[in-house]
């Protein structure tokens, strides 16, 4: 006899919130106490790739589930009929808002940034949402007030606001829809006409489930490649180099920065210990903190991971607009706190 639908549905959202909770002390144990792998280089890149592999691909299919159940009650036209008349620079303020109190680092907030895409979101109020998540965050906030200062934490949280609602805003004004890949558009288009009334709620899980399969089945190699990139940066990452070329007596330092912090992976609490060490070696404050804006909202994993949901134009227009805005931030942090 088949178990009730609420009680399957109960006991998998249980069954998730206990691997999601346990999985980073299980990798812990398992890394340090079973395999005595040490703090070697590949041992930590071995280490990250396999908690946030698992991590992000629970997060995904929790996202997509959810988004699923929702969009079976709101259908893509219904979405945006809802939000027709409001404005869109209103729409990125709310969402760059929604990103501060989520605390994803970059690939994290990938899954619901295709949510919202799916569900005919504005394009440039998505963008608000996927740069605010992880570059601002209560974590990064708390962090920063800690070793430096409310002035310097409040001027982060101001500055970091700012670009996710310009560069959202900008990215909309481009009218650059017609980048999203097209499966993407195809789903939400398809499922245009879906009926959201006469739903039984076995159907509405059937729906959310299928949307997992197809979705989370297309997108987690990209995730796995991702964080494999990520995690082989993050075991090898030239501290001391970089500390001595982001000293604020030259202006490329902070472009250079900014160059230096695309290609690497972390989430806020990673790596503002490595922001705090490369202040104790000379670095300038705004050189860092370009860095570290940088390695959290403009990651290579994450970059790696929305090639599969966006065409490269789009990516580029989004690397270049947030690129520009974190250099904004140096050259201020340098200028102001020089």
């Amino acid at each position: 006899m088949a178990l009730p639908l609420w009680l399957r549905l109960t006991l998998g959202v249980g069954l998730w919130a206990v691997v999601y909770h346990f999985w980073l002390p299980f990798n812990v144990w398992l890394f340090h106490d079973v395999l005595h792998l040490g703090d070697s280089r590949w041992a930590s890149a071995l280490e990250f790739f396999v908690y946030d592999s698992v991590k992000v691909l629970l997060l995904l299919t929790l996202v997509v589930f959810g988004v699923g159940m929702v969009r079976s009650f709101f259908s893509p036209e219904r979405t945006r009929a809802l939000l027709h008349g409001r404005r869109e620079a209103t729409g990125n303020v709310m969402a760059a808002s929604l990103g501060i109190v989520t605390p994803f680092c970059s690939c994290s907030a990938v899954p619901l940034f295709i949510g919202f895409v799916e569900a005919g979101i504005p394009l440039g109020v998505t963008f608000s949402f996927l740069i605010a998540a992880p570059m601002v965050n209560e974590i990064a906030l708390v962090l920063l007030y800690g070793l430096f200062g409310w002035e310097v934490a409040a001027l982060y949280l101001a500055t970091g606001l700012l670009i996710a609602i310009v560069a959202g805003w900008v990215i909309g004004r481009l009218k650059m829809e017609r980048y999203i890949q097209d499966w993407v558009l195809e789903i939400r288009m398809g499922e245009a006409a879906t009926a959201s009334e006469g739903l039984s709620w076995a159907a509405r899980a059937s729906y959310a489930w299928q949307a997992v399969k197809d979705i989370v089945g297309r997108v987690w190699p990209w995730v796995l490649a991702g964080i494999a990139v990520g995690a082989i940066i993050h075991g090898y990452v030239p501290q001391n180099f970089m500390a001595s070329i982001m000293g604020a007596g030259t202006w490329w330092s902070v472009p250079l920065a900014v160059l230096f912090g695309i290609p690497m992976y972390s989430n806020a609490a990673g790596i503002i210990p490595i922001v705090q060490a490369l202040l104790e070696k000379g670095a300038a404050l705004g050189t860092v903190l370009a860095f570290m804006m940088s390695v959290i909202a403009l990651s290579l994993p994450e970059t790696i991971i929305l090639k599969k949901v966006l065409k490269w134009q789009l990516i580029a227009v989004f690397l270049g607009v947030v690129g520009v805005g974190i250099m904004f931030v140096g050259f201020f942090f340098n200028i102001v706190l020089g």
